[in-house]
């Protein structure tokens, strides 16, 4: 507010106090001294004057933030000091002055007239506001400002960024040549009211259909050249920013629906992609389209064009205020698009527990009630879109009226001939014609920002975990070490699902992690496998912080196995050699099948090895992921095998299989085994068996020394006997 009233402030000093006071200080001058000069010492005078007292109001509104326009205060006020000194300059006088004055530029300086001091408002508004606009695009104003995602954009180009100064070339070239037609239809009005001769008309005509042609075939290449490098920047974002995704930490994708994250990756890319090849090409086409003309009719006439850029605030302001409405209900839109998809997602991916439980209206209701608020802002975005056209028509419909009137007073006046109000008519149409694209096209650029802040997002945001080590050595034992490590979940930090948990894991034993469900027992293979960071204490391979280790080696001597693995849609040759660097070959697939026990089903199947799993390995029954899932840890050879509920739906058969893989296999001596399940046939021939419960090893040994314990875990393998009483 202090702002505001300091720039109200200003201006009536510029008008009460400055018009009258500094024309009179124009007698200090020696009496000889030219007309330009003197305008040129007061605007000088006037900007020394308005640029202090802009710098006073700035100083007394630093305790709050300035925004909006109040931030052009320092250029609107160079503007106004250089206003009527620049336009004395071009032109000695304007149609309103006296064309035999010896004085001639003395109507041009505000102390004479109040015309010229509204004058030089019309002219400093519409320059401080593009300005201050341009200042603040060109200007960095942190990762989410304008200027740095279109320095991003055009970053993911790479060596297709030399294209660039090529295209302008050619876009301004083939801009250019459009001025042509208007230029030429001036020149022959001229000529055809004066009646020259007909070689004259014949070769004007000529001359501007070879300038058309060549600015045709201008635009031909320059397009082809420009969808060209947009389908690099295409291709590029959307490897970026699922790169970004994948490399996040495992918490991210728990406190984030797979639904969201789709979203954000396809859709939003696509959107942001979108603008980049079409809005972004009608933005600079028509930016150029704008430009040209607003240079030929300053050319043409000053006074006319200075009357249409008075209107530019106006054209400005509205536009602005829309694309930020028009912002916030598409960040709103694709919020509800998101929930509707996973929505979607869960209920199709959860058929069957939909339809046992009779639940299919109710999820009928939840996804039309998403619906119902897509339609909502849906409707609020066509109001929007209504709302800004009729602004942007009406104003250029005014603003073609006025000039119309004020150009025919200058033609019956003398100032400029008919063919050059042609021109400047024809000239106008364009510049006001892109404008409105301009314009109409600015709300749609902030969609894509309300699309692009989320990527963004992505492609800045830093994973929390450490970065992959550099340890790789040629031979490791397996010796596993957890050392007072305790954990919680960064949702939840102040409850330790571990505590202090402190055991080893030798090379070529069996240790067998049981408890309670709830106990932390897949937390502790969580850690293991480097997926979470301990909050305290830390887990140690040979001696070595797990973190320390190179990503990809850690994970092919780490392999983990789960209760319900995680299959892809691909072949179950591929599923078993996932992750590899190095393809195996089909013998070293079949013999990690054979001892999983998933060789029989395979080679039963009409391709084989080659049969598609289907999504998420919906082809294969529980049992049958299962032991694919088991090939795909032990083709690894891996020094650490962690086996998390692994066996709960293999039949009995694969179950005989895998503890003789276990406790009799020719590779049982090179592997510290993690043993989690709550089949007692596996555990009681474990090498060690921990009892956890409440994040805490409350018993550890073997099955014959703990069963002599009768403690919690006597109580365990006892459970299912007492159970019938």
């Amino acid at each position: 507010l202090a702002g505001w009233l300091g720039a109200a402030l200003l201006l009536l000093a510029d008008w009460a106090l400055l018009r009258p006071a500094l024309p009179a200080a124009l007698s200090l001058l020696p009496l000889g001294a030219p007309p330009l000069l003197r305008v040129w010492v007061l605007g000088l005078c006037r900007w020394a004057v308005l640029g202090l007292g802009v710098r006073g109001v700035l100083r007394a509104a630093v305790d709050a933030p300035i925004r909006g326009w109040l931030g052009a205060l320092e250029p609107l006020a160079v503007a106004l000091g250089l206003a009527l000194p620049a336009l004395a300059s071009l032109r000695q006088q304007v149609s309103w002055g006296a064309g035999g004055d010896a004085d001639g530029t003395r109507a041009l300086h505000w102390g004479s007239r109040p015309d010229a001091f509204v004058l030089s408002y019309a002219a400093a508004l519409p320059a401080a506001a593009l300005w201050h606009k341009l200042g603040s695009l060109c200007v960095p104003s942190g990762s989410g400002g304008t200027w740095n995602k279109l320095r991003r954009f055009l970053g993911l180009l790479g060596p297709e960024r030399g294209r660039l100064p090529l295209i302008l070339a050619l876009l301004t070239l083939s801009c250019l040549g459009e001025m042509a037609i208007p230029f030429f239809t001036g020149y022959l009005t001229d000529s055809m009211l004066q009646d020259t001769t007909a070689s004259a008309f014949t070769w004007s005509i000529t001359f501007m259909a070879v300038i058309t042609v060549a600015s045709g075939l201008m635009e031909l290449v320059c397009d082809a050249m420009y969808q060209s490098t947009m389908g690099c920047i295409v291709s590029q974002l959307h490897a970026e920013v699922f790169q970004a995704v994948l490399r996040q930490e495992t918490e991210f994708f728990q406190k984030n629906q797979a639904g969201v994250i789709t979203s954000r990756v396809t859709s939003d890319t696509a959107t942001v992609c979108e603008s980049l090849s079409s809005e972004l090409s009608i933005l600079m086409w028509y930016l150029m389209r704008g430009l040209w003309p607003l240079v030929f009719m300053l050319w043409k006439s000053l006074t006319l064009t200075v009357v249409n850029l008075a209107a530019l605030p106006l054209l400005f302001l509205l536009p602005k205020k829309l694309g930020k409405w028009n912002k916030s209900l598409e960040v709103q839109d694709r919020q509800f698009l998101a929930e509707s998809n996973q929505v979607a997602m869960e209920a199709l991916s959860a058929m069957p527990t939909v339809r046992s439980f009779a639940s299919e209206e109710g999820e009928d209701q939840k996804f039309r009630k998403k619906l119902e608020e897509i339609r909502m802002i849906n409707q609020k975005q066509a109001m929007a879109y209504v709302v800004d056209f009729m602004t942007t028509r009406v104003s250029g419909l005014l603003l073609n009226v006025g000039i119309l009137y004020i150009g025919g007073k200058l033609v019956t006046g003398g100032a400029i001939s008919s063919g050059s109000l042609v021109t400047f008519v024809l000239y106008q149409k364009q510049f006001t014609s892109a404008v409105e694209v301009l314009l109409s096209y600015y709300p749609r650029m902030q969609k894509a920002v309300g699309s692009s802040a989320e990527i963004f997002e992505y492609l800045d945001r830093t994973p929390r975990c450490p970065p992959s080590g550099f340890l790789s050595p040629l031979s490791l034992e397996g010796h596993v070490q957890f050392q007072d490590v305790s954990f919680a979940y960064s949702n939840n930090p102040d409850v330790l699902v571990l505590q202090a948990l402190t055991f080893t894991l030798q090379p070529g034993e069996v240790t067998a992690l049981v408890g309670p469900n709830g106990s932390g027992k897949s937390t502790v293979a969580a850690l293991l496998q480097n997926l979470y960071q301990p909050t305290e204490g830390q887990v140690l391979l040979d001696g070595k912080p797990l973190p320390q280790y190179e990503h990809h080696y850690l994970h092919r001597q780490v392999a983990a196995v789960g209760q319900e693995p995680q299959l892809f849609g691909r072949s179950l040759r591929e599923n078993i050699a996932y992750g590899l660097t190095q393809e195996p070959t089909l013998e070293e697939v079949e013999t990690a099948a054979r001892s999983s026990g998933a060789h029989g089903f395979i080679s039963e199947l009409p391709q084989g090895y080659d049969t598609d799993a289907g999504e998420c390995g919906n082809q294969l029954s529980g049992g049958q992921r299962q032991a694919v899932a088991l090939a795909r840890a032990l083709i690894r050879k891996p020094r650490v095998l962690i086996l998390d509920d692994a066996t709960s739906a293999l039949d009995g058969s694969s179950r005989l299989r895998l503890q003789q893989l276990l406790y009799h296999g020719p590779e049982r001596h090179s592997r510290a085994v993690l043993l989690i399940t709550q089949q007692l046939s596996l555990v009681e021939q474990a090498h060690h068996i921990l009892f956890l419960k409440d994040g805490t090893i409350c018993e550890q040994g073997t099955h014959q020394q703990l069963m002599e314990k009768k403690g919690c875990y006597w109580d365990m393998v006892q459970a299912p006997v007492r159970a019938p009483e």
